[in-house]
């Protein structure tokens, strides 16, 4: 009895790592998808100071593509 109870609780042990694991790819997936548009095309930001209320342009411009 108790080796089946260890053995459904390592199974979805299992189960949640891989889902995790495919979270993880899906994060990595979207920030290369975000670095490679950066590293393309320029991409601005615009950011209001919440001391003193004006706006900030930041402007972020790659000119390569990461290797790796």
């Amino acid at each position: 009895m108790v080796e089946s109870t260890e053995a459904i609780d390592i199974e979805r042990f299992n189960q949640r790592l891989n889902m995790l694991d495919q979270r993880l790819d899906n994060i990595d997936s979207m920030v290369t998808a975000v670095a490679e548009r950066v590293m393309n095309r320029p991409l601005t930001l615009n950011i209001t100071c919440p001391n003193c209320g004006k706006n900030i342009e930041i402007a972020i411009i790659g000119t390569e593509r990461p290797t790796g």
